[in-house]
C-alpha cells in the first residue's frame, strides 16, 4: 500500500489550519507534492549519474585503453575523422593518515621545497592586546602569521610524473599513487 501523500497529508491536518483559505491549503498541498516529486527525481538522476559516470570511467580508463593496447596501437582514427587515443595519467594524494610519513619522505629525499608551510596563532576572548603585540613582534621581525602544511594537489601529481619517468623509486603507498591509461576521443570536423 503506497503512503499517505503530502497532499493527503496537508488536506488531513487542514482542519487545524483555521487562518488559511480552502484555496491558499490547496496551493499549498499542491507546491509541496510538487517539491517532494522533484526531490525525487533530483535523487533518482544524481543515482543514474553515478552509473554512467563509473560505465564511463571503466570504458575510458580500462576497456578502451586495453582494446588500443591489444590492437598494438595507441592512436586509431575512424572513417569520419573522429580520432581515437590514449595517454597516461598519474594521480597521488596524501591523505591525513599518511601525511606524516609522506613529508618525512619528501625532506629525507631532498624535495622538503614542495611542503607549504603556513604557521596561525589563535587567541581566545579577551586575550586582543596579547594577539596584537604578537602580531607587532611578528610583523617587526618580518614574519607573516598563520600555520599549515601541505603540498598542492597539482604539483604532486606533476611531481610523481617526473619522477616516474625519470626512473625514481617512490613510495606508491604513502602518496596513494594510481598511474593509468586513459582514452581520449576527439571528434573529426
Amino acid at each position: 500500500m503506497k503512503e499517505e501523500s503530502v497532499l493527503d497529508q496537508i488536506l488531513s491536518d487542514q482542519e487545524e489550519q483555521i487562518s488559511v483559505s480552502d484555496d491558499g491549503i490547496q496551493t499549498i498541498a499542491v507546491l509541496a507534492e510538487s517539491q517532494v516529486d522533484l526531490e525525487e527525481q533530483i535523487e533518482e538522476l544524481n543515482n543514474q549519474l553515478k552509473v554512467v559516470k563509473e560505465k564511463h570511467r571503466r570504458i575510458s580508463e580500462e576497456q578502451l585503453p586495453e582494446a588500443l593496447q591489444e590492437a598494438g596501437v595507441s592512436e586509431f582514427k575512424l572513417k569520419d575523422g573522429t580520432k581515437v587515443s590514449t595517454s597516461t595519467y598519474y594521480s597521488a594524494r596524501i591523505t591525513p593518515d599518511n601525511k606524516e610519513e609522506a613529508f618525512k619522505w619528501l625532506r629525507e629525499n631532498r624535495f622538503a621545497d614542495l611542503i607549504k608551510n603556513t604557521v596561525s596563532v589563535s587567541f581566545g576572548r579577551d586575550e586582543d592586546d596579547s594577539a596584537r603585540e604578537l602580531r607587532e613582534e611578528l610583523t617587526r621581525n618580518r614574519y607573516t602569521t598563520a600555520q599549515k602544511q601541505w603540498v598542492e594537489p597539482m604539483t604532486l601529481k606533476a611531481f610523481v610524473r617526473e619522477q616516474v619517468e625519470k626512473g625514481t623509486d617512490l613510495p606508491y603507498e604513502t602518496f596513494n599513487i594510481y598511474i593509468g591509461q586513459k582514452s581520449k576521443i576527439k571528434r573529426g570536423t
